[in-house]
């Protein structure tokens, strides 16, 4: 216990974290940032704090009645809180027993709460939390502006996965096409081919642009239904190119009416259903002049994005 802890106390060494026991609870909170600052800046600095953390908090729990866990306790709960702070923000972050644990003990302690409440990491970080507006330029903004840099990308990152998670149970192509980008962004960035201020505004463009989307479904009037299955057709630039806006938004509005009459409970199940529904579409991209070469590979991206809203059609 006393040798993890001596690591963990080395990640943070030069940063001051007394005002965990002896501040206010705003003090507390503002140490949050700072020290998910100063954990990013080093070399693979945040998976050895997750990984220190885990195993100090599994030793701790096995020698919690000894006079050491007690003198080191204040400390140790410093660092699970930095640990869930900076866990939290991935949502894709993996997560074992022990690291959950320390999130759940995080959650409840007195230390980053106030009034009842627990404090997110948005809050912790100085922002607003954001609604599904987390797109606002203000809000954006803001994120530029953050105090702690290395903080932004790790937010902007949860923001995006967050809002791409809610996308992904509706619309499959633009998930999937948007879930790519942010993966060859983040990536570019952990390999140290684009700096911090880059990514961040990486992030903030991709935020736009998937604003930009769903303002598009708006403009050309069309329900989230029809942009997803317009989305699906469009998934080719050169079909898009070929068909047009306006073609389109009536293949998607035809084929949303027509495969919505045809789906059962169980369609995605039975190979006959589903090998009519597939004749019904290619017949509908037939009638409105589809690239025939295109047809085979729009009919499958279709077929999978019914299959996405079939639950809630049925």
């Amino acid at each position: 216990m006393l040798e993890k802890h001596g690591i963990a106390s080395d990640l943070l060494h030069g940063f001051d974290w007394s005002a965990w026991t002896s501040g206010t609870p705003t003090q507390r909170l503002q140490l949050l940032p700072a020290g998910q600052e100063h954990i990013l800046l080093q070399e693979n600095g945040k998976q050895r704090w997750l990984q220190v953390v885990a195993e100090l908090s599994r030793a701790f729990a096995l020698c919690a009645a000894s006079d050491e866990a007690t003198a080191i306790r204040d400390d140790v709960s410093f660092f699970q809180a930095l640990l869930a702070a900076l866990a939290k923000q991935t949502s894709s972050t993996s997560k074992t027993p022990e690291q959950l644990d320390a999130a759940i003990r995080q959650l409840v302690s007195k230390a980053i709460t106030t009034e009842g409440q627990v404090i997110d990491v948005f809050t912790a970080a100085g922002l607003p939390k954001p609604d599904i507006s987390i797109l606002s330029d203000q809000f954006l903004a803001e994120v530029r502006g953050l105090k702690h840099r290395n903080v932004a990308p790790e937010l902007l990152e949860k923001l995006l996965k967050d809002e791409l998670k809610v996308r992904s149970k509706r619309n499959l192509v633009q998930s999937q096409v948007f879930s790519e980008k942010l993966k060859k962004a983040l990536n570019a960035y952990h390999n140290r081919a684009i700096t911090t201020a880059e990514v961040i505004e990486e992030l903030i463009a991709l935020a736009k642009e998937l604003d930009a989307a769903t303002k598009r479904g708006e403009s050309l009037c069309l329900s989230d239904d029809e942009v997803a299955f317009n989305d699906a057709l469009a998934a080719n630039d050169s079909a898009a190119a070929a068909m047009g806006d306006a073609k389109l938004k009536v293949i998607a509005a035809e084929l949303i009416t027509q495969v919505k009459r045809s789906v059962s409970i169980d369609w995605t199940l039975r190979e006959g259903a589903r090998a009519k529904i597939r004749v019904m579409v290619k017949r509908i991209l037939n009638k409105y002049g589809y690239p025939p070469d295109l047809q085979e590979e729009a009919v499958k991206t279709v077929l999978a994005q019914a299959e996405l809203l079939c639950a809630q059609w049925v």
